[in-house]
């Protein structure tokens, strides 16, 4: 990657935002960048690629719909424009992003920059990361970036988009201006984001109190809802930024993606591109006796085996875990399908055959079979069910693309390991009536199974053992118990890319937040924190690990 050129030799100019940044352009030419929101509340936007393939679905959709009379497309899935994103679709009503094998929900929006700004060039600003790569700024900083670049200013500080930092051109370094820890960045060409014909005003860097940047502008109000340490974006090099030295986290992809599944495809609405597409171990204290069990979590000897079932168990446990007899089991089929409704996940409408019919095949379930999830009541074609079942860990469970609900008990993909738990005396920041919990989780390198993205190749398991923070009270501990039953479940890791590194095949998080810092939360990944608990109850229930599971 070239690094950033510095901006020449002229006067420096002041230290504050370019003159030109604030406010919006009146430049008719416009491109068109599609964002989701993160944890933080800020916008990441997805790649020039990606979006070109949400605006040409969206076109096509138009123009199907003046010659048709009918109405945009409902929902548009990631996976036909990067194979990455194979899990995720877009709802278009209600402008939220799915992730259909997790349940996952975040609001996503369309931001239109002008065409001469860095998002229309395909100028990517990037700060180095603590692994020696390069993690991208968020579209506006990089458009903030690049207009003090093109007017001369030698340094630029980003208060006015929320951050704590000051960029210096000239040396090529970003510096936090409470720590003075500074970063190298740099300035890199990439592929343009797609143009537009757009009425709306143009954005063009620092927030203001347009429809675009409010309520949900970066410029904004930070949500107290954070990533743990190590995120893991598909093909990005994206990270959080070290403990104690910045607030900001940045993205040039679609987040939380174990690993690159395989594309549900035959869809036969799939519009056509003709587009290029694209850690602390407490100092203080004397920590409890550690139980220790292969494979278990420490304290209560509680054992976490991976399944390893013999043939007799196979046989046995065959029927309920096959693909046709999972979607009967949860979809009752339908005598006639709604007339005006459309199945989400083949974009099809439910009185037409499945989207899916040429790739997904089965002798007990018909192209045209509609069936309605017995508890929520959405309907889909049972052989749209059918193919994303199949398309994932296929363990006998199913959650529903449109509300979340999980049917059955839903388990992941977490390689073999060991959970360690203790406490000790010293109180978290925010917690100072109780002393604290501390799990360690233990996990080895290995050999992928057959629910791994490539059974057979050896995985690496980087940065274990990994310490994790919960504070000694009552809800404190109702998170550690549910905590136990998403371990046994295989929920808190997968194998997948690494975003920090880039590394493929190798241990990372999954969608389960932890605290891996005692304190410092200017990371993000510390305390204090006082909607933690909350906001790690709702993932775990998202992920079918409720107060119910208790004492199961």
């Amino acid at each position: 990657m070239a690094a950033a050129q510095g901006a020449g030799s002229g006067s420096a100019g002041p230290s504050g935002p370019p003159g030109s940044a604030p406010g919006h352009s009146s430049t008719s030419t416009a491109v068109a960048v599609w964002e989701w929101q993160d944890e933080f509340g800020r916008w990441r936007p997805y790649r020039g690629n990606v979006c070109s393939y949400i605006e040409q679905v969206i076109q096509a959709s138009q123009q199907k719909g003046r010659r048709s009379g009918s109405g945009l497309a409902s929902s548009i899935p990631l996976g036909h424009a990067d194979p990455a994103l194979a899990p995720y679709v877009i709802d278009i009503p209600s402008l939220m992003q799915f992730r259909q094998d997790t349940g996952t929900m975040r609001a996503v929006r369309r931001h239109v920059f002008p065409g001469d700004s860095a998002a229309g060039q395909g100028i990517v600003w990037e700060w180095q990361n603590d692994e020696g790569g390069w993690s991208p700024y968020e579209m506006n900083v990089c458009v903030f970036l690049e207009q003090a670049r093109a007017t001369n200013h030698q340094r630029v500080d980003l208060g006015p988009l929320g951050y704590n930092y000051e960029v210096d051109f000239v040396a090529q370094v970003q510096t936090n201006k409470t720590t003075r820890f500074r970063r190298s960045v740099q300035r890199r060409l990439d592929a343009p984001y797609p143009v537009t014909t757009s009425a709306t005003p143009l954005h063009t860097g620092v927030g203001c109190s347009c429809q675009q940047c409010w309520p949900n502008s970066g410029t904004g109000p930070i949500t107290t809802r954070y990533r743990h340490s190590m995120t893991n974006f598909p093909n990005s090099s994206t990270t959080h930024q070290a403990p104690g030295r910045t607030a900001s986290v940045s993205s040039s992809n679609v987040g939380y993606v174990p690993y690159n599944k395989p594309t549900l495809t035959g869809a036969r609405s799939t519009p056509r591109l003709s587009a290029q597409n694209p850690l602390v171990l407490a100092q203080t204290g004397s920590l409890s006796a550690a139980l220790t069990a292969s494979n278990g979590v420490s304290t209560q000897a509680l054992p976490v085996k991976m399944p390893k079932p013999s043939r007799v168990s196979q046989a046995l446990a065959a029927t309920p875990t096959e693909p046709e007899s999972v979607v009967k089991k949860y979809l009752e089929e339908l005598k006639s399908a709604p007339a005006d409704e459309d199945c989400m996940i083949c974009m099809e409408k439910l009185s037409s055959p499945s989207g899916y019919s040429d790739s997904c095949q089965s002798s007990t379930i018909r192209p045209e079979a509609v069936g309605r999830l017995r508890n929520c009541q959405h309907s889909f074609h049972m052989l749209c069910m059918l193919a994303m079942y199949s398309n994932g860990n296929k363990d006998g469970s199913l959650q529903c693309p449109s509300c979340k609900t999980i049917y059955g008990e839903k388990t992941g993909t977490q390689p073999k390991g060991k959970m360690e738990i203790s406490t000790f005396p010293q109180s978290l920041p925010g917690h100072k009536d109780c002393g604290t919990i501390r799990i360690v989780y233990h996990i080895s390198r290995g050999i992928q199974g057959p629910e791994h993205p490539n059974p057979g190749m050896p995985y690496t398991a980087r940065g274990f053992p990994r310490y994790c923070y919960l504070p000694d009270n009552e809800k404190g501990r109702k998170v550690l118990e549910l905590l136990k039953v998403a371990w046994k479940r295989r929920l808190i890791f997968t194998v997948g890319t690494s975003n920090t590194t880039g590394e493929s095949n190798t241990v990372v998080w999954n969608e389960i937040h932890h605290k891996t810092e005692m304190d410092s939360n200017l990371s993000g990944h510390g305390y204090p924190d006082p909607n933690y608990l909350d906001n790690v109850l709702a993932e775990l229930a998202a992920q079918g690990v409720t107060e119910d599971c208790l004492g199961q």
